[in-house]
């Protein structure tokens, strides 16, 4: 294997003994395999693989986990553009599985980006309750918002803040806490060369410091009878089992119910490192319905209850054959489709992403943003420009495209029944309004 570090294979010769250590290092050798996750948000496992023409593989994970093959450029395919799959190492599809997050929830993914976890979540989900998906890095945080704009999440709340501050302005008041911790990566070394270059014995102990304090959040963060995820992608004792036993020692009130490894020797992937936590005891979130009278929230998130928007209640009526969401306007102009919850004090998160960007109002006219024509399905919408694969191809990479000379106004196009972006119907042609960042050429 290319130069992994000598203090590196002792330890690890140590921790699996000398047979299982002569299958890691064989593993090693091995190419990794690449994998996706469809997006039950937007589609089933079995129709996917009907509609895709990308050869899949189950990988076992999930039952909507496929390997496909290394050469296939998975981010150039029409379904990848319409927010149907996930590109994801298998390993790191686990940990989400075993939150048990469901319908109606409040859940918080503390690390969030680049947002594979914070996706798989809102399927688990349904799109209901509230996902607060948090990144402290921004420019990430921004990754993590176009990932879930992309795949239709529509119940996240996209939070840029630290762990320690998010504790602080929110306090207990969440069913599951998800904690996919930045770790040594010592299960990206198959992958990934620069974490190679990084490891070594005292950033495996920087990294256990700053696990423990983002684990002290967690504990913040958790309702009583709440469930803790914590996870890594690296295989040190001190990030793993160490970090569990640190936390339980200095948290009574909190219980493991299991912790799982996965090695690339072992098990499909890379490696993980899963612990199941349960905090004991009652309590009651500090979430409410964005126009409860008991909510409380500041006027720059939160339009006064029972204002209209007549310019986006005109679109909405020309474009949609479903019932009107609830909407916020923005001071900037901007209109949001908020999350079913929301926290009762907004004033002191920093907030990225709140809900689904609906688009912006200008000198008293509507446009819309394209996260609005990904979160919803073909059927929501009046009218659809289905497009063959030239067609389509073409749209993908910003050009116009023939249309219906009877169509006109804001339309999405669509590749096998799936919007992948709005264009603007005028005599007969589609005018692109795919952003420019997103078109594939």
């Amino acid at each position: 294997m290319q130069n992994l570090p000598e203090a590196y294979l002792t330890r690890m010769r140590a921790q699996l003994g000398e047979t299982e250590f002569a299958a890691y290092l064989a593993a090693m050798e091995e190419k990794p395999a690449r994998a996706l996750r469809v997006n039950l948000l937007k589609t089933t496992a079995a129709d996917f693989v009907a509609q895709t023409d990308v050869s899949l593989t189950p990988t076992g994970i999930l039952p909507e986990s496929f390997f496909f093959k290394d050469d296939v450029a998975i981010g150039r395919q029409p379904l990848h553009a319409a927010g149907l799959c996930y590109v994801q190492e298998p390993a790191a599809q686990a940990p989400a599985a075993l939150t048990q997050a469901g319908a109606g929830m409040t859940v918080l993914d503390l690390c969030a980006a680049p947002g594979g976890k914070t996706t798989q979540l809102a399927a688990m989900m349904q799109n209901t309750g509230l996902l607060v998906a948090n990144e402290p890095v921004r420019s990430r945080a921004e990754i993590l918002a176009g990932n879930i704009e992309r795949l239709g999440v529509s119940n996240a709340l996209v939070t840029c803040m630290r762990p320690d501050a998010l504790a602080s302005a929110l306090g207990a008041c969440f069913d599951v806490v998800l904690v996919d911790a930045p770790c040594s990566g010592e299960g990206m070394f198959r992958k990934d060369e620069t974490a190679i270059r990084e490891w070594s014995r005292e950033h495996v102990l920087a990294c256990a410091a700053r696990q423990e304090q983002i684990l002290q959040s967690a504990s913040l963060l958790l309702k009583p009878e709440g469930r803790l995820v914590y996870s890594t992608c690296t295989f040190s004792r001190e990030e793993n089992e160490g970090a569990i036993e640190r936390f339980l020692s200095a948290h009574q009130d909190f219980v493991l119910i299991e912790s799982r490894r996965m090695y690339p020797h072992s098990s499909v992937g890379e490696g993980q490192f899963m612990a199941v936590l349960v905090r004991a005891g009652e309590g009651e979130a500090n979430f409410a319905a964005p126009y409860a009278p008991s909510a409380v929230a500041p006027v720059a998130l939160v339009a006064p209850a029972g204002e209209r928007i007549p310019a986006f209640e005109a679109f909405w009526r020309e474009t949609f054959v479903i019932d009107l969401p609830t909407a916020m306007l923005l001071p900037d102009g901007r209109v949001l489709l908020s999350p079913a919850l929301l926290p009762r004090e907004l004033k002191s998160l920093h907030i990225v992403r709140a809900g689904v960007l609906a688009g912006e109002l200008k000198n008293g006219r509507f446009t819309p943003d394209h996260a609005l024509a990904m979160a919803y399905p073909a059927n929501a919408f009046r009218a659809t420009v289905p497009l063959e694969v030239e067609a389509l191809s073409r749209f993908l990479a910003g050009e116009t495209v023939a249309c219906n000379p009877a169509l006109s106004g804001w339309c999405p196009a669509t590749v096998l029944g799936h919007p992948v972006g709005w264009g603007k119907a005028v005599d007969g042609v589609l005018k692109n309004h795919i952003p420019k960042g997103l078109r594939i050429r």
